[in-house]
């Protein structure tokens, strides 16, 4: 920013609007394409996000001592013991000290403390909880998420907020002990169902229950599924662990990840459904960390888990809380943030309540129908808040052709006998995917892949050869995996606006395959600089990277459609998070997060264009770039599932 853009308040008062007016980024919200991507909803199930048949009642468990929060001292209809949580939350001693006199307590004796929003009948109902991320520890969180206690009580849910505000403020590397309280709030609902002539007597389901967390919560609730099935605590295994619980799902909501490593290695968690939602314009985790949670989640068992992360446009981080609403940056949110890009706070809570509450009826309660939702978005299409977003899927019942994690050569699938080849490629390679936090990755490699139809040197009007990429089947791939009509092909792209220059001329196919991998003439995963403007790229490309797939059976049938028949292919949607000019150019590489789209392509599908196409007998799947003469795509996760 030019100093003499900003003059000094006292040296040109006069002035100081139209300088201070000049350091100000222009509102810029790339437009929704809501109305025709959610134009036909095809869930026909009741929206999962509006109130359901129960009368909704409310009660608090707690100390009965707490000095600062006195719904937990004076209205609690259970009194709970308190915790020795010393060995997970760590103080230094002059920070301890400040904490006991403001708490009245210390880290030796945490309370469990809840307020709990019920369904008015018999039961057993599942059981949620949800915990809040960090805050200012005076402006208490827990009452922020009042908005999903009553949606999922009417349900026929228990939901519990857990207060772990004396976890907050300046407080590091607690987020194992956060994640530790989960459990021990589940020990609470045990007894509590055991707990004769008490309202939650016998109501509580202890075969359903689900975690749920925001900010520094949503990594707690993977921390605490990991803890649930360990015998003791990684980082001290004097501290035995007896919990196994019936967690079947986690819900992390615009969570950080990676701020507890156990054993110094992100934390390991597997085969829970999980949930992680994300908002474009988050002012305090800028970055979609939970998708780095989300690709380490495992599957190693068959069974109804799946796995979905989905990005909103125009939410922010706070709004999922209406204690935080837009202070992403605490009280100076509205002189850093450029707050009119957000979407409302209501309709931001309106799509947490349709995805979460979705989530959980499939999850919990087996309404397999509101699954369609997390693998196409579109299908909710008016249950959504009229906005753009991106979404990734997987279940237990995948199985990855390709994934591009477990070595470095590009001919090679995950499964073994999967082959690529590439035909008239400009760019070829494998890499990590960065994210928008600088020196930041989703710990995930994908193959980037650039093509320019048009040759070199010669007539410019006519494209030949259009570049493709083949993934072949061997006999012993398709036994194993079992391709059939009912099957779904799964892809994972994400679009770029790179335009790789014209391909070098070849002699023949062969020729095009070993020299036309990568035009900038770099190996390897791209640099940041690479991710944003590649060398060997023009300007921005503003055509949204649409191509075919094509698969092949043994007898030659092939079957063509094209990507967007299966959700919207757009180009890169960039985010303006700051009011400053230049700000967010500044803070991060790109303005427009990587963030890639699950796209699935029923074999059904297919054999409606082409009826002789036998997906038992599939030997090809070819992306073949012939919808746009110039472009590049991130390409992830090649699958095929039995979900439709």
């Amino acid at each position: 920013m030019p100093r003499s853009r900003c003059l000094p308040a006292l040296a040109c008062a006069a002035l100081l609007p139209a300088a201070m007016s000049a350091c100000l980024q222009p509102l810029t919200v790339t437009p929704s394409d809501a109305a025709t991507v959610l134009a036909r909803r095809t869930i026909t199930a009741p929206n999962p996000g509006l109130p359901g048949p129960f009368g909704v009642k409310r009660l608090y468990y707690g100390s009965g001592k707490d000095k600062r929060r006195p719904e937990f001292r004076d209205s609690i209809t259970y009194r709970t013991a308190t915790v020795n949580a010393a060995p997970y939350a760590r103080t230094e001693p002059a920070l301890a000290r400040s904490r006991k006199k403001y708490w009245g307590y210390d880290n030796t004796a945490f309370p469990l403390n809840a307020r709990v929003w019920y369904p008015e009948g018999a039961g057993p109902f599942p059981l949620v909880l949800v915990v809040h991320g960090n805050h200012s520890m005076e402006e208490y969180s827990d009452p922020g998420y009042q908005w999903l206690g009553e949606l999922l009580a009417s349900r026929g849910f228990i939901l519990a907020s857990i207060d772990e505000n004396f976890l907050n403020g300046a407080l590091r590397g607690e987020n194992d002990a956060r994640g530790w309280m989960l459990l021990k709030h589940l020990e609470v609902f045990r007894a509590l169902n055991d707990s004769t002539g008490k309202p939650l007597h016998a109501k509580v389901d202890l075969s359903r229950i689900a975690l749920m967390g925001h900010s520094r919560g949503g990594e707690a609730v993977a921390i605490a599924g990991a803890f649930n099935r360990l015998p003791a605590y990684p980082d001290d295994a004097t501290q035995r662990f007896d919990f196994n619980f019936a967690i079947r799902a986690l819900v992390a909501i615009a969570p950080v990840d990676g701020q507890y490593t156990p054993a110094d290695r992100p934390t390991p968690v597997s085969d829970y459904s999980y949930l992680v939602i994300h908002g474009s314009h988050d002012g305090d985790v800028s970055s979609f960390s939970g998708l780095t949670q989300y690709n380490r989640l495992r599957y190693t068992r068959p069974g109804p888990d799946f796995k979905s992360a989905i990005w909103m446009h125009r939410a922010n981080h706070g709004q999922w809380n209406t204690v935080w609403n837009d202070k992403d940056n605490g009280r100076t949110s509205a002189r850093r943030l450029q707050l009119g890009a957000l979407i409302d706070g209501e309709e931001q809570r309106r799509f947490g309540r349709v995805v979460i509450g979705g989530f959980l009826e499939a999850t919990l309660n087996g309404r397999d129908e509101y699954r369609a939702l997390f693998r196409d978005h579109r299908s909710a299409g008016d249950w959504l808040p009229p906005s753009m977003y991106l979404t990734r899927y997987a279940d237990a019942g995948t199985q990855w052709l390709a994934t591009f994690e477990e070595d470095v050569d590009v001919s090679t699938g995950t499964m073994p006998g999967v082959r690529i080849s590439g035909d008239s490629l400009s760019t070829w390679k494998e890499g990590d995917v960065p994210a928008r936090s600088r020196s930041a990755t989703f710990r995930s490699n994908a193959v980037t892949l650039g093509w320019n139809n048009m040759p070199a040197g010669t007539d410019t009007a006519t494209p030949r050869w259009p570049a493709r990429l083949t993934v072949t089947l061997s006999d012993s791939v398709r036994r194993a995996v079992g391709i059939g009509r009912s099957s779904t092909l799964l892809l994972t792209v994400g679009s770029t606006d790179q335009k790789p220059g014209p391909r070098r001329a070849a002699r023949d196919s062969a020729r095009r395959d070993s020299t036309q991998r990568d035009t900038t003439g770099r190996g390897g995963a791209p640099t940041r600089s690479a991710a944003r403007r590649p060398a060997g790229t023009s300007a921005r490309d503003t055509v949204p990277p649409d191509f075919t797939i094509e698969v092949e059976d043994d007898g030659g049938h092939v079957a063509r459609l094209p990507l967007s028949a299966f959700g919207a292919v757009r180009t890169p949607i960039e985010s303006y998070i700051y009011r400053r000019r230049g700000r967010d150019k500044a803070q991060f590489p790109t303005l427009a997060e990587p963030v890639m789209q699950t796209y699935l392509a029923p074999m059904s599908a297919f054999v409606g264009r082409t009826a002789a196409f036998d997906p038992a007998a599939v030997r090809t799947i070819r992306l073949v770039f012939d919808r746009k003469r110039v472009g590049a795509i991130l390409l992830d996760d090649i699958g095929v599932t039995g979900a439709r």
